[in-house]
């Protein structure tokens, strides 16, 4: 079985060895390069194509939330500390996979590779929900306008949307819409390819920033129903 191949990108010299030191004493890992600003970050991407990136967002020259918007497609951790709250939430919205804080244990930061390399969003719903209420007020505006891609939406879809965006999992869309649980699974698959989004955490940002739900529990606005 190949390695998982990683790129580190932080600017702490030590930060980037700890990391390093962790992941391939698994065995299975392989960190085939460093960065310590976004360009060299962007750079190394484009030469290495690691299966998964650990992104610093802090970082000179050029930050993390940047370079990760420079990288369409990669599958980018990012590494935060307590308090940066509104810049994971960008992080996510720029297309981040999920993130992590410097300060978790060992194996929860081999998990989170192994999970943002399987592609999946490692933050659930739920939890992004959590985030964009805790931040609302220190956020940029929601989007002005309903991308126009949310019109190919059926109405069951658009649904089914706005149920992801409230924290429900596949099984709780299912029993409120009262229909299988591949169905709903279906109904995803088809929002995330109309939207252009890779995981559901990017639906539930979305959702948010068109209004389609707002924090709290709030009812969908107006502009979102056109």
């Amino acid at each position: 079985m190949d390695k998982l191949r990683l790129l580190i990108a932080d600017d702490q010299p030590l930060m980037r060895a700890g990391f390093r030191a962790v992941l391939e004493a698994t065995g299975e890992m392989e960190v085939v390069a460093e960065a310590a600003d976004g360009n060299q970050a962007i750079l190394a991407a484009r030469e290495f194509r690691p299966d998964v990136i650990l992104m610093d967002i802090r970082m000179p020259e050029l930050d993390g939330i940047e370079a990760i918007r420079r990288l369409p497609g990669q599958r980018v951790l990012v590494l935060t500390t307590f308090g940066l709250d509104e810049y994971i939430v960008e992080a996510l919205r720029a297309g981040a996979s999920g993130f992590i804080t410097k300060d978790v244990p060992a194996e929860e930061l081999v998990r989170a590779v192994r999970i943002v390399a399987a592609g999946e969003a490692l933050l659930t719903p739920a939890i992004t929900r959590q985030l964009l209420d805790r931040v609302a007020r220190r956020l940029p505006a929601p989007l002005s306008q309903v991308p126009t891609a949310l019109s190919e939406l059926t109405d069951r879809e658009r649904e089914v949307l706005e149920l992801l965006a409230r924290g429900m999992s596949n099984a709780e869309v299912a029993e409120a819409l009262v229909v299988g649980e591949a169905t709903v699974k279906t109904h995803v698959s088809n929002v995330l390819a109309k939207l252009g989004l890779r995981d559901r955490v990017q639906a539930v940002v979305m959702a948010y920033e068109i209004g389609l739900v707002q924090p709290s529990g709030g009812e969908p606005r107006g502009d979102a129903q056109g």
